[in-house]
C-alpha cells in the first residue's frame, strides 16, 4: 500500500508542479490526499526515517503534506465550540484511549496528519502539527509545540515549554530528530534539523541549533548538528570573537553546548513516575 501511496502523491505532485490547481482537485485527488494522512497518523509514513545511522527526508512525504495545502481551501471549522479557518481540520483523537494514550483538556491540539504513538501523554496547552511523529510512551508536557514533520522517539520527555521545530520545507531536508529516551528540560529549543542521540539528558533552557557548537568532551571534539548519543548537555556561554570591541566594555560571549557523560544520578531524576501510567 505505502509504494502505491507514494507513486500517487509523487504523481499529484508532479501535477501540481504544472498545472494542478486546487480548484482542478476532485475526489481521486482527495481521495489520495486524504489516504495520505491517514498514513501519516497511522506511523504507517514518515517524514524521515534513520539509514546506515543517519537521518534522510522522505521527500515524497513533505510533498504530500505540502500537497495538503496547495490542493486545499480554507474553511471554517468549529471545534468544542470554538471556530477557526485552516486548510486542516485537527486530528479525530478517538483512537487515543484504546491505545493508552491521553491528552488533556483545554489546548492539547493534534493537527491531522500528525502521528501519537501508544501509552503516551500530552498536556495541555501542547499542539503536534502535521506530519509530526511523537513515539509510543513519550510525554508532551505544557506549553510544548512540536513542529511539523518533527520525528520524536519513544520513551522521550519533553519538559514544559519546549519548542521543537520542524522543517517541512526544503523536502530534501531532514527535519528536527530526538531519538528513544531523551529527556528534555524545561524551555529547551530544538531546531533546524538537529539530532537529539538516543538517551541523552538535556538540561533547561538549553538551545539546541546547527549554529551552536556542541563541545563533546566524551569524545573530545567539537560537533555541529547533532548531539552524540547518551550525552549529559547543558548551555554555557564561550569567549566571542568581538569580545574586546572598541564599542563597548567588557566581554561578549556566545553560546555554546557542553556535553558530558550521563551520570547514574541524573538518570534516576529523569525517570518519570509509574504512577503516571496508573
Amino acid at each position: 500500500m505505502t509504494r502505491t501511496l507514494e507513486s500517487d502523491v509523487r504523481d499529484l505532485w508532479d501535477r501540481y508542479q504544472t498545472d494542478l490547481t486546487a480548484g482542478d482537485a476532485g475526489t481521486d485527488e482527495y481521495a489520495t490526499l486524504d489516504a495520505f494522512l491517514d498514513a501519516l497518523e497511522a506511523g504507517e509514513v514518515r517524514a524521515a526515517e534513520k539509514t546506515d545511522d543517519e537521518w534522510v527526508a522522505n521527500d515524497w512525504v513533505k510533498q504530500g503534506i505540502l500537497l495538503n495545502f496547495g490542493l486545499r481551501v480554507i474553511r471554517a471549522v468549529d471545534h468544542g465550540g470554538v471556530a477557526y479557518h485552516d486548510v486542516l481540520p485537527l486530528r479525530d483523537t478517538d483512537d487515543l484511549p484504546g491505545r493508552g494514550t491521553r491528552n488533556t483538556p483545554d489546548g492539547t491540539v493534534i493537527r491531522r496528519g500528525a502521528h501519537v504513538g501508544s501509552d503516551a501523554i500530552m498536556m495541555s496547552p501542547s499542539f503536534v502539527n502535521v506530519g509530526a511523529h511523537v513515539g509510543d510512551g513519550t510525554l508532551v508536557d505544557s506549553c510544548d509545540t512540536v513542529g511539523s514533520c518533527a520525528q520524536i522517539g519513544a520513551d522521550v520527555k519533553l519538559g514544559a515549554n519546549t519548542l521543537i521545530g520542524g522543517v517541512l520545507e526544503p523536502v530534501e531536508s531532514a527535519p528536527v530528530v530526538v531519538e528513544d529516551g531523551v529527556s528534555l528540560g524545561a524551555g529547551c529549543r530544538v531546531t533546524s534539523g538537529f539530532v537529539v542521540g538516543e538517551n541523552s539528558v538535556v538540561g533547561e533552557n538549553t538551545l539546541l541549533t546547527p549554529r551552536i557548537p556542541v563541545y563533546d568532551l566524551v569524545e573530545e571534539k567539537i560537533v555541529y548538528g547533532e548531539l552524540p548519543p547518551e550525552r549529559r548537555a547543558f548551555i554555557r556561554y564561550v569567549e566571542s570573537s568581538v569580545g574586546d570591541h572598541e564599542l563597548f566594555d567588557g566581554g561578549a560571549y556566545k553560546p555554546a553546548v557542553v556535553a558530558t557523560h550521563v551520570e547514574e544520578e541524573t538518570l534516576e531524576a529523569t525517570q518519570r513516575e509509574e504512577a503516571l501510567r496508573e
